[in-house]
């Protein structure tokens, strides 16, 4: 997670936020209970390429199969809600009260959306992110059943792709990201690609 970050006090606002976004920045908590929120400009971004996501042999086939009834911004606190939850993998998250009631705000405002899976109309994964011009930033995404965040984010790329999306950052890089193809890209490349998506026109998420 090496990158710079320093703290923030509460006078941001959602519009601060985009603002943030668009040079580079993004916020995170200590945990889910610290109030406080802090920027973190990573040295090497994780970046999805759009042109060369990776889909495997299996899940293609699993896909094929329809497992989940996959919705768009139908439950986008319940996804933060997820996204936040504490499981035995992960005992605790970055995602504070504060954090959720900024992507909220972004949410009503156009600016963060949800890809859901459900499982006979229950929550079972998901993944929530925002959008600025032709750019997305994916935040985080959960999954309570085998494949649902996975498949939530072949929608997510399919979609992006179909309406003309330029980026999709991943902040950093893990080792279940690199299976799709995400990779690691220095600052400075990074921000080249991130000025030519944000100065484009804003792109729909219907």
């Amino acid at each position: 997670m090496a990158g710079r970050r320093g703290r923030y006090y509460p006078a941001i606002t959602p519009d601060v936020l985009l603002r943030a976004y668009s040079i580079g920045l993004f916020p995170m908590a200590d945990s889910a209970d610290d109030p406080e929120i802090f920027w973190v400009e990573p040295e090497i971004r994780g970046v999805l390429p759009l042109d060369d996501f990776h889909v495997s042999k299996s899940l293609r086939k699993v896909i094929r199969k329809s497992p989940f009834d996959i919705r768009v911004n139908t439950c986008f606190e319940a996804v933060m809600r997820g996204c936040a939850a504490e499981t035995e993998d992960r005992p605790s998250t970055w995602i504070n009260s504060t954090i959720c009631q900024l992507y909220t705000d972004l949410h009503r405002m156009g600016h963060a959306h949800s890809v859901e899976a459900f499982e006979q109309d229950q929550l079972v994964g998901g993944l929530y992110g925002v959008s600025l011009g032709a750019a997305f930033f994916g935040e985080s995404m959960f999954s309570r059943r085998t494949n649902a965040s996975k498949i939530c984010l072949v929608h997510l790329v399919e979609r992006l792709n179909a309406n003309g999306f330029r980026l999709l950052d991943t902040q950093f890089t893990t080792e279940h990201l690199k299976t799709f193809g995400a990779i690691d890209v220095p600052k400075s490349d990074y921000l080249v690609l991130l000025k030519a998506a944000t100065e484009s026109p804003h792109r729909p998420f219907p």
